[in-house]
């Protein structure tokens, strides 16, 4: 640091701030901090990965170790345990590291070691959702949406309250990250974020009751083969306001599901088989990074 030109203090010119603490709420602390451990990580033999930025690998003939930030958030997981701990001994040299043992909870996601595998839950996340909308002792239903119903940004009344609309349809975002089976209707609701109706509203707490029904559901990850399977299907002109296609995919890695999405596509279809085309060219965009990815952890 140095201090600004035209306000250099004639007395002391070389003085600047010292910096004593994190500063944490600044945009520019994660970037920092984010710079500064990849820069140790890479000292001590990691590198970054291409296709996640976010990823970093380790590997010699005996120990192979993969890492995954967010922010001040860490998992790290070796082929030998003892890997782990004097990697946190060589990182506590130059950053407050505190290890939390195996992994049980990361960002709002449960991790639950079963016989047949782990088991990636948000139950606790969908009971505080569910009290905070006041949605805790509702009926529970089967489906999260009504196969009769249409949205549509232009029928119904205003809401008194949009900011509860979104807030909620923002915890539903985070939520479809291990619940595959709530992205379509998850993606219908959010398209309404801007200005939401009593309508939309009666969608989204639809999709609470069926949380409800659902709350112990999750994403059960298993040993199984390494060969990548795909699949995509699109909703021809399905929004009825401006007759855009929803395409979707998911992507199974022998039987586990890594990878889905359900979203409008930004432009309009002609015809049901040109809204497929892009529904499967987006599948294989997704296909070839997952494949990227796999090749740089050594799988398949």
């Amino acid at each position: 640091m140095v201090q600004p030109p035209g306000f250099v203090h004639p007395s002391f010119p070389n003085h600047v701030c010292k910096l004593k603490k994190a500063i944490y709420g600044l945009k520019q602390a994660p970037r920092a901090w984010f710079s500064r451990l990849s820069d140790k990580l890479i000292q001590l033999g990691f590198v970054g990965s291409k296709a996640d930025a976010s990823l970093f690998l380790y590997r010699t003939e005996t120990i192979t170790m993969y890492l995954l930030i967010y922010v001040d958030d860490i998992i790290i997981t070796a082929s030998d345990p003892a890997a782990i701990t004097k990697l946190l001994q060589l990182l506590s040299a130059d950053f407050a590291v505190k290890d939390l043992g195996d992994l049980h909870y990361f960002l709002g996601v449960e991790v639950l070691k079963m016989d047949s595998g782990l088991l990636l839950s948000q139950k606790r996340y969908i009971m505080d959702l569910l009290k905070k909308t006041n949605m805790h002792e509702a009926k529970p239903i089967t489906s999260p949406m009504a196969s009769s119903s249409t949205l549509s940004a232009f029928t119904g009344a205003p809401m008194d309250d949009p900011s509860l609309y979104r807030s909620t349809v923002g915890s539903l975002q985070y939520l479809s990250l291990t619940r595959p089976d709530l992205s379509y209707a998850v993606n219908r609701v959010c398209q309404f974020m801007h200005r939401p109706l009593q309508p939309h509203w009666q969608a989204v707490k639809r999709i609470l009751r069926y949380l409800k029904h659902t709350i112990s559901h999750g994403l059960l990850h298993r040993n199984s083969h390494n060969t990548l399977q795909a699949y995509s299907d699109a909703d021809w002109a399905g929004c009825s306001d401006d007759r855009r296609s929803t395409g979707a995919y998911c992507v199974y890695l022998g039987s586990n599901l890594i990878s889905w999405s359900s979203r409008k596509q930004p432009t309009v279809s002609r015809s049901s088989t040109e809204a497929e085309y892009k529904a499967v060219a987006n599948t294989t965009a997704k296909l070839l990074w997952i494949r990227a990815l796999l090749q740089e952890l050594g799988i398949g």
